[in-house]
């Protein structure tokens, strides 16, 4: 069988055969740039062939990879708005596809899990996965969560709006944040915690609160969601997340961004 990717120290390389491929698989959306395009990365044929299916039934342009080295390829060449990404697969699997993928990328990523451990779920939040599917899924939920990461990504905001508190800025126009004067790097679902947070100082925000705000559906037993995205967002934007000055934690209820 003919082989289209071929291994190399930096673990990928993009073969003239599969170059062809890419290109003239692609061609056509092209014609239309606004349409946003999601890759699809499981290795099972007739999962993705469902998510395939149910995505482009809504409009949505689909890439598809086997495992995480091909994955590290189409994500290169066609440069998704959306990743849903299977953790368990042969060659590279999701972790290590995200280690490297977020060295270049901060493309957005739903995780498809069969793992029913929480650690492994934790594990990849921390990687910088957005959100999380568990398998077996049903359809509507995983498009409900493909449309609110995608919103969440922050280029149809209706108003420009910014947020200031001490040295933190942030600005939903540009979609950025900025520490004292350096930009910090945020995921969509870091960068809009931070913004319900700011929006409302000394407010009070159970997770369930949280997950509504970020995800517009809030599903029971995600709520450790909100914490590893907490856990980043204060390595990122406290000056010793150890010791919160800005987001406190409110025990047995959930969090708030301090007043002044």
């Amino acid at each position: 069988m003919l082989t289209l990717i071929e291994h190399t120290s930096d673990h990928t390389h993009i073969s003239p055969h599969h170059a062809g491929v890419l290109k003239s698989r692609w061609k056509s959306e092209l014609e239309n740039p606004m349409v946003k395009k999601i890759l699809v990365v499981d290795d099972e044929e007739r999962l993705v062939s469902l998510v395939k299916a149910y995505l482009e039934q809504e409009g949505y342009r689909v890439a598809t990879a086997r495992d995480g080295r091909e994955a590290l390829i189409v994500a290169r060449a066609e440069k998704p708005d959306l990743i849903i990404l299977d953790i368990m697969m042969p060659e590279m699997d999701g972790y290590e596809f995200m280690r490297l993928h977020h060295r270049e990328e901060n493309t957005p990523i739903i995780l498809l899990t069969a793992k029913v451990d929480n650690d492994d779920k934790v594990v990849g939040l921390e990687l910088g996965a957005d959100d999380y599917v568990t398998k077996p899924f049903r359809p509507r939920e995983l498009l409900a969560r493909v449309r609110a990461v995608l919103r969440r990504a922050g280029e149809t905001e209706p108003t420009a709006e910014t947020l200031r508190y001490a040295d933190i800025t942030l600005d939903r126009e540009s979609h950025s944040v900025k520490v004292g004067e350096s930009f910090v790097n945020l995921t969509p679902s870091e960068f809009d915690l931070l913004a319900v947070l700011m929006s409302t100082p000394g407010r009070v925000f159970s997770r369930l609160d949280l997950l509504d705000h970020i995800q517009g559906v809030a599903y029971g037993g995600y709520e450790r969601t909100i914490d590893v995205h907490i856990k980043n967002l204060r390595s990122k934007i406290e000056p010793d997340p150890r010791s919160p000055r800005y987001i406190e934690t409110i025990y047995g209820v959930g969090y708030r961004f301090t007043r002044e």
